[in-house]
């Protein structure tokens, strides 16, 4: 059996009693360590933590050992159990979809254990789940590549007066350009967008596209560290929002659509001006 267990967003307790009974059934356990991080990320003292709670060794999978070794994983799983841990729920990145396509393949039987994701979790500074649209990502812009592909999803959820949800990037053991035409990977530092750097980004989009699909004056939501003890959730506009210390990852950013006079009332218990120490100097 494969299980693929959601652990939720803030840390190791987060588990479901479910998925912890699983993993202690489980005679392998790998953690996905690319698509998310837990508040305390994948270091080597928070796999410690969560092997002392789930009393197993765990093996940290990037995004080389699932993309180009999961058939390996898999047919470990036809000998026995094996849990594959994913941060937030395990249907909150398509890789995970991939997976359970291949062990369908290779006739593993797969059991799912969901969990919180910052596609719920999002809920907490108070615009209704029912009334965002497509969700985007927001990828590092670089000096040669500026991908803007989610303008256009932006400016299409704006229209219908839907709030958009950004995902905004995560680069962990990325190999950098020069190591790759060498043959040799070498690897970036891990990088984790801020909603600041977002924000920058989606402004100087909008400045070429001319589109109007937002301005530095359209409302927004900064969340960060959802789920964790020490979350952020501030709304303000873009331009005010660019002024804020939102701390350590992970971030993510809502762009807020027309609203709903509760949803405007929760808002109001976020707003920068309710949060003057939270401004950057």
């Amino acid at each position: 059996m494969l299980y693929i267990i959601g652990l939720g967003l803030g840390n190791e307790r987060d588990i479901t009693l479910r998925g912890l009974d699983a993993i202690k059934n489980c005679s392998k356990v790998y953690i996905e360590a690319y698509t998310s991080l837990l508040s305390f990320g994948i270091t080597s003292n928070g796999v410690e933590t969560l092997e002392s709670l789930y009393g197993k060794a765990i093996i940290v999978a990037d995004r080389e050992m699932v993309e180009e070794k999961a058939d390996d994983i898999l047919l470990e799983a036809r000998e026995s159990n094996v849990a594959f841990l994913v941060v937030g729920d395990p249907f909150g990145a398509t890789t995970h979809s991939d997976l359970v396509v291949r062990a369908k393949k290779l006739e593993v039987d797969v059991k799912v254990v969901h969990n919180a994701s910052v596609m719920n979790a999002v809920g907490v500074c108070g615009l209704q789940l029912y009334r965002y649209g497509e969700t985007v990502s927001i990828p590092f812009f670089t000096e040669t590549w500026r991908p803007d592909s989610f303008y256009e999803k932006i400016q299409k959820n704006r229209a219908l007066g839907l709030h958009t949800l950004c995902l905004l990037d995560i680069r962990v053991k990325e190999p950098t350009l020069e190591s790759l035409c060498r043959g040799k990977k070498q690897y970036e530092p891990p990088r984790y967008m801020s909603i600041n750097t977002a924000i920058e980004q989606l402004l100087e989009v909008e400045q070429i596209r001319g589109g109007s699909a937002y301005t530095e004056d359209t409302t927004c939501v900064g969340l960060a560290r959802l789920g964790s003890e020490d979350q952020m959730v501030v709304t303000g506009s873009m331009k005010q929002l660019l002024m804020v210390d939102f701390g350590p990852p992970l971030h993510c950013l809502v762009i807020v659509g027309k609203t709903h006079p509760v949803e405007e009332e929760m808002l109001d218990f976020y707003t920068v001006a309710g949060n003057p120490d939270q401004t950057k100097e």
